[in-house]
């Protein structure tokens, strides 16, 4: 217990670390390639965040586990929203642009409708998994071209003047990285130090999958969110927490069943779990639009009333046999 409690604290200080090397690289890399800082937290940090889902989704697949598989993706996408999204709104208002409200995230909520055509016959197959990955080619085609286009125009608001020193593109790289490697194995230590304790505490494996490994595998958005909140980066939050979930609905899912076609249960197929998160997307986007493009810290603390009721509804309904 002693270890597992040092692998969890050791992991979380590299997630932080990482977090910080990610987000200052990010946004200085952005800068130099005439990129909005929206494009760099969709892409480069939301695919990079979301590196542990897909290990974790092909370990799964691999194990025949396919709902700690979905779950994960599943809980992953809850956690963003509901857990991160909050919790950044009470740190400092998350601003989203109007064009993110009106694009990225119909497109979010569009994928999630998407996958449920692939859960219905409570199997994903590789032709499932082919139609998600084109799918998920096309949206990042279509998103950074029409974000960059945008920024074409409007370089003077999205990059405004630094008093830092300037780095060159090697040291912008680098540090991105570093970011991603320290992001890696401090989710790789925390998650292992979180598993075991659950494992103690009697939780089962459905339990674990629900709520350790999908807020484990998001504790890269989670530090990555906070660290670009208190500095002040909303478009890489937003673009983080947006692009995580497309990331997760369309390529996790898609490279999961890829690797190895999986059976799901009904609860993901349509059911409880599947619609808790389509409701969490919508109680999102109404927090949005209610704020006029800003989610509030009375929003905020809205969607982590959620995901504490959320995570209520995982422990009652997933106790070991």
């Amino acid at each position: 217990m002693l270890w597992a409690l040092l692998f969890l604290v050791v992991g979380l200080l590299l997630l932080w670390r990482g977090a910080d090397f990610l987000v200052d690289g990010a946004v200085s890399l952005a800068g130099k390639m005439g990129v909005s800082q929206l494009v760099a937290g969709l892409t480069v940090v939301a695919m990079g965040t979301s590196a542990p889902e897909v290990a974790a989704g092909i370990a799964a697949t691999i194990s025949d586990k396919g709902d700690i598989a979905i779950g994960n993706v599943c809980g992953s996408n809850i956690a963003n929203l509901a857990l991160i999204g909050g919790l950044v709104a009470l740190i400092r208002p998350l601003e989203i642009r109007t064009s993110t409200l009106g694009r990225e995230i119909p497109a979010m909520l569009g994928v999630a409708l998407l996958l449920w055509p692939a859960l219905r016959d409570l199997t994903v197959s590789r032709t499932d998994a082919i139609a998600l990955l084109l799918v998920f080619g096309v949206l990042a085609v279509y998103t950074v071209r029409t974000a960059r286009a945008t920024c074409n125009g409007k370089s003077s608001d999205e990059h405004p003047p630094s008093d830092a020193p300037p780095q060159t593109v090697g040291n912008d790289v680098f540090l991105i990285l570093l970011g991603l490697a320290a992001l890696a194995i401090g989710a790789r230590a925390a998650l292992s130090g979180a598993v075991f304790i659950g494992g103690r505490i009697g939780l089962s494996d459905a339990a674990i999958g629900s709520t350790i490994i999908a807020v484990g595998t998001s504790l890269p958005e989670l530090v990555t969110c906070v660290v670009a909140a208190v500095k002040g980066h909303h478009d890489i939050s937003v673009g983080n927490l947006v692009g995580s979930n497309i990331f997760n609905t369309v390529f996790v899912t898609g490279v999961a069943a890829l690797v190895r076609p999986f059976a799901v249960t009904a609860r993901f197929a349509g059911g409880t779990d599947y619609r808790i998160m389509l409701g969490v997307g919508l109680a999102f986007t109404a927090a949005a639009i209610v704020g006029g493009c800003t989610i509030r810290r009375g929003s905020g603390v809205a969607l982590l009333a959620i995901y504490a009721a959320y995570l209520i509804y995982l422990l009652q309904s997933a106790q070991p046999a």
